[in-house]
């Protein structure tokens, strides 16, 4: 475990490091099985150290921000942590509910703005683009992140009447098996990563068609399979993920394609306003 370019990296800098510094390393060392589970705030307080200080950690040791850091100690581990061995390393009993909920809302406030940081300007815009372009947009998202994908289907499929997402129960071919260089596949993967997204990535590529990535890091076994990526940070101190910060990017690419494309949606909304009012759909 500590023989990792990871924990020799810290090793070896400590004689470089400031006292605060010192004491980050110090506690990564001696908690290498249960520090890869704890945000930036988490370990900031278990240290006794300001936040920003585990942060400029990261960036001292050449990652590029705590969730690069937390990524690589996770992968230094000699397994996979199970999600109930997860929770298990990152449940206080003691700890009240007001305090859980200023945590996990300040994660998620952490999250959001980390990805605003790294998401870069061209790759959305050229992202916002291939989605108004392809002939159909097909979304892949598993397990937890079918939040994420119901999401995007319902908005892009109520405006452009194009989009659609493969279900867990669906048969997977029957759904690509006319896919072409025209197609655009949305594919959405957060550790621990599901070997069926990483399929059909691979497939999809296979036959031609263009594919866009929304992960949590760039080394995800997504990524390879991708065309075009935006990276979000998911961390929080129990087994789920985050996903603030994802569907915050989802809302943004709904948006700037319906902008993009604002005069042909005021007609399609046009159309279903009077749809909704002969069902008498809304409670008003």
């Amino acid at each position: 475990m500590l023989q990792s370019e990871l924990y020799q990296k810290i090793i070896e800098k400590q004689p470089q490091m400031s006292k605060s510094h010192k004491k980050i390393a110090n506690y990564l060392l001696e908690h290498h099985e249960t520090a890869p589970f704890l945000t930036a705030s988490k370990l900031s307080k278990m240290v006794g150290v300001g936040e920003a200080t585990v942060i400029r950690f990261a960036f001292f040791l050449g990652y590029k921000g705590y969730p690069d850091l937390q990524w690589h100690m996770q992968q230094a581990l000699q397994r996979k942590m199970t999600s109930a061995e997860v929770l298990a390393r990152t449940t206080d009993e003691d700890e009240a509910a007001e305090h859980v909920v200023e945590e996990v809302l300040s994660d998620d406030r952490q999250n959001i703005s980390m990805t605003l940081d790294q998401i870069e300007p061209e790759v959305f815009e050229d992202a916002v683009h291939r989605i108004i372009e392809a002939e159909r947009v097909y979304i892949v998202a598993y397990r937890s992140a079918q939040s994420l994908g119901t999401y995007l289907e319902f908005y892009l499929d109520l405006v452009l009447q194009n989009a659609e997402l493969i279900r867990e129960a669906d048969g997977v071919s029957e759904h690509l098996l006319d896919i072409s260089e025209k197609d655009l596949v949305i594919g959405f993967g957060f550790s621990r990563y599901t070997k069926r997204t990483v399929e059909v990535l691979k497939y999809v590529k296979q036959r031609g068609a263009e594919t866009l990535v929304i992960t949590d890091h760039p080394m995800s076994p997504l990524v390879p399979y991708s065309d075009l990526r935006l990276i979000t940070t998911t961390e929080i101190n129990s087994f789920i993920d985050s996903f603030a910060a994802p569907f915050s990017v989802v809302s943004a690419l709904i948006t700037a394609v319906t902008r993009s494309e604002h005069k042909k949606v005021e007609k399609r909304l046009s159309e279903l306003e009077s749809l909704w009012e002969t069902f008498d759909v809304f409670y008003d």
